[in-house]
């Protein structure tokens, strides 16, 4: 934009310009020959009362004189043949002058003929010849045109130097409001737009400003209600503990407490992130297979009281590092793995497969031998299963976040087949000491 601006006032002003540099040089030229002419006509009237008058002796005095401080040759042509000053041949328009007694002036390709008859004499008609030189007429010109032209160059590096600094004046605020957007985009909510610039552009900075202070409120007042809605939780968390402590089975006890316990942890988590601010964790990574090993783990034992065959895969591939957060990587995990058992008869397998990801980060497959699904089943908020469909939403945005994709699909048996991309860290993955593959 800063430099359309400058181009803009640069072609407007060569235009001006030349509008005006153009004509005013053709008006010296103009003067300059004017100027010539008009000196050579008064040389040349000057001598017609000595002409006519005079005897031989001044008038050639006066005439030698007057050809020797003139810009160019004058000659006087008397009616007995004789020529005084400059010596000149008889052109035709002397001869005519002499002939009929007619002044006259004669365009030559040479420069200017400015031709006097004078009459009166006794012997005859005598003529003044005065004849401007072509260099005579353009004398100064080029100079002029010089000047001019500096001139306007002069004129239009200042315009151009005025209209950059007047851009820059445009520029730089819209720069500034850009940059704010791209922060505010980034969750960035403290950001906000300087009011400078013209009126315009400051009307659009507080609007900015006031949207950003908008979308925080909202925000606080979102994770204020998730973080009530978690806390609600607690009182049946509460109850079912104070029921497994009824049990008359102490092992079948201290496993549902183990169960609650993990759960009540889930849901002080839920409620700590509901009321944290969210900001780009750009620098988020883990390493997947000790995630995978432990979210797997606690699956294990709900799949084993209903029927369910468990395959677990990393394939001794050593430490496998991701660009997500080892608790979004569970959450994740936990929520492909819910859809199973949400979504399956009991008694239905399942398999967790983690493989290296070309360019690196890391393939999670979930494969169940149920009855599989489609792309188009479910989106985010509603689900033909009957269940809230944020799961699979929940897993997508864990891997888009990385820098992966989530791929719907079917396995091998006629199941549903989910494949987690986990693109790696942005920085490197950090140090760790080597995680053993296996199989369960």
């Amino acid at each position: 934009m800063r430099r359309r601006l400058t181009l803009l006032v640069g072609a407007t002003m060569c235009l001006a310009l030349l509008a005006f540099v153009v004509p005013l040089a053709l008006l010296l030229r103009t003067v300059a020959q004017d100027r010539a002419v008009v000196a050579a006509a008064a040389d040349a009237q000057s001598l017609v009362s000595l002409v006519g008058t005079a005897d031989p002796d001044t008038l050639r005095f006066s005439v030698e004189h007057m050809a020797a401080g003139s810009r160019g040759p004058v000659t006087v042509f008397l009616p007995d043949g004789s020529v005084l000053g400059t010596p000149a041949p008889r052109t035709s328009a002397v001869r005519l002058a002499a002939r009929a007694g007619v002044s006259r002036t004669v365009e030559r390709p040479d420069g200017r003929e400015i031709v006097v008859a004078v009459l009166g004499r006794q012997d005859g008609t005598a003529v003044i010849r005065a004849f401007v030189p072509a260099a005579e007429l353009t004398r100064g010109v080029t100079r002029a045109w010089l000047v001019l032209v500096g001139l306007g160059v002069a004129l239009l590096l200042l315009g151009l130097l005025v209209a950059d600094r007047l851009s820059r004046t445009l520029v730089a605020p819209i720069a500034e409001l850009s940059a704010v957007s791209h922060q505010l985009a980034r969750a960035d909510l403290t950001a906000r737009a300087r009011p400078v610039g013209p009126p315009e552009l400051r009307e659009v900075a507080g609007a900015l400003n006031h949207l950003a202070g908008r979308i925080q409120e909202l925000l606080r007042e979102e994770r204020e209600q998730v973080a009530d809605l978690s806390h609600r939780l607690r009182a049946p968390l509460t109850s079912l503990r104070l029921e497994t402590e009824s049990l008359a089975d102490a092992d079948e006890g201290a496993r549902i407490a183990a169960r609650v316990d993990a759960m009540e942890r889930a849901v002080t988590g839920l409620i700590s992130e509901a009321r944290r601010r969210r900001v780009a964790r750009v620098d988020a990574a883990c390493e997947a297979t000790t995630s995978l090993r432990e979210r797997v783990a606690f699956w294990t034992v709900l799949a084993e009281d209903t029927g369910r065959a468990v395959t677990l895969d990393v394939a001794a591939i050593g430490p496998l590092f991701v660009g997500v957060a080892a608790d979004e990587l569970a959450a994740a995990l936990d929520a492909l793995l819910g859809n199973v058992f949400a979504h399956t008869p009991d008694g239905t397998g399942f398999a967790v497969t983690l493989a290296p990801r070309a360019g690196g980060g890391a393939l999670l497959t979930v494969a169940d031998d149920g009855p599989g699904m489609s792309a188009d089943q479910v989106r985010r908020g509603a689900s033909r299963g009957g269940s809230t469909g944020l799961g699979l939403d929940i897993a997508r945005r864990v891997a888009q976040s990385s820098g992966g994709r989530l791929d719907l699909g079917t396995g091998p048996t006629g199941g549903a087949r989910v494949i987690l991309e986990l693109g790696p860290p942005a920085s490197g993955p950090p140090a760790s000491g080597p995680s053993p593959g296996g199989r369960l």
